[in-house]
Parts: C-alpha cells; sequence; structure tokens
C-alpha cells in the first residue's frame, strides 16, 4: 500500500494498492510530490530571506510560518509514504 501525497474530502489520507510504480496514479503520486518539495525549497528559501531582514512584521512571520507549516507537513507525508515503499520493499 502506498500512501498518497492528498488526501480525500474528510481529510483522511488516501491509499493506493499497486505495486506497480508506473502506474497512471503512481506517476501522477510522484509528480505531485516533486512539486511538493520543490515548492517547499521555495518557501525555505524565502522564509530565510524573510526571516534575515533586520525588522519584519507581525504577519509577514503569520504568512511565513503558516507556509513553512504546510510545507513541512507536506514534505513528512512524503517522508512517511517513501519509508513505507521501502520497508516493503526490504
Amino acid at each position: 500500500m502506498r500512501l498518497l501525497p492528498w488526501t480525500n474530502d474528510f481529510g483522511a489520507p488516501c491509499w493506493l494498492s499497486t505495486t506497480n510504480p508506473d502506474s497512471r496514479v503512481s506517476r501522477m503520486a510522484d509528480e505531485l510530490e516533486a512539486a511538493m518539495i520543490a515548492s517547499a525549497e521555495e518557501v525555505l528559501a524565502e522564509a530565510k530571506e524573510l526571516l534575515a531582514e533586520s525588522v519584519v512584521g507581525e504577519q509577514e512571520l503569520r504568512f511565513a510560518g503558516a507556509r513553512l507549516t504546510e510545507s513541512l507537513r507536506d514534505t513528512l507525508r512524503i517522508a512517511a509514504s517513501r519509508g513505507g515503499r521501502l520497508e516493503s520493499e526490504g
């Protein structure tokens, strides 16, 4: 079972029951994971720049914190999914 990088309408995890990494849904999940990681890299770079400034407003910090939290959640989900796949291969 593969944990997909999206949830259902109720926020519950979605699982893919296939061992074929070339299936259409597997490829879609791989593409979405890559996009999520790229987005997290951009958010991190922007947050670093913001935190390097000497004066930053509260709204800016809250916005950056919210985006960092979303990116970390997504990245941890991807890590869990990939870790689960590694365990099943071993």
